[in-house]
């Protein structure tokens, strides 16, 4: 079991995009057990490849009753709803600290598991939530790159303060 130390905001590998999973290697799998070792962790929901430091596209969630644990490789969303969430986000590389984002209510993505066999993650609430925070890490965002300006402002501020 290998849980790996989550990279905090102003890590560079959180603002570059992730490269795809090109082939299945021992590498990959190791990749994976580690994601879904790390995730396994109280209070954890999603872990994205490069918040462990790799910049892979790939995460894992622990979304207990309502979508177990699991890890997909190359996510696409290709599905949101015009319906919207609000609700207070927050992430493990900006530790502490949530703030009010707006989502869509719904998402869908596929991807591959470690086998190279195709899945889909689709929901609503917290899974739909998991998907677009996850898929913004693998694309080199940070969901506080999304609030409305003044609740960006005083997160920066938090942020600065915090960390």
């Amino acid at each position: 079991m290998t849980v790996r130390p989550i990279r905090i905001v102003g890590d560079p590998v959180l603002r570059t995009p992730c490269d795809p999973v090109r082939t299945i290697t021992d590498g990959t799998r190791t990749l994976v057990q580690d994601l879904l070792d790390t995730v396994d962790d109280d209070g954890r929901a999603g872990v994205a490849a490069n918040q462990i430091g790799v910049s892979l596209r790939a995460f894992s969630w622990n979304l207990g009753k309502e979508g177990g644990l699991g890890c997909i490789l190359n996510p696409v969303i290709v599905e949101l709803s015009e319906e919207l969430q609000h609700d207070d986000e927050g992430c493990l590389s900006v530790p502490g600290l949530f703030f009010p984002r707006t989502r869509s209510a719904y998402a869908r993505c596929v991807g591959m598991n470690v086998e190279g066999e195709e899945i889909e993650l689709a929901g609503e609430g917290i899974v739909a939530r998991l998907i677009q925070h996850e898929v913004g890490h693998l694309d080199g965002a940070l969901y506080i790159d999304g609030l409305e300006r003044s609740v960006k402002k005083r997160a920066l501020r938090q942020i600065r303060e915090t960390l």
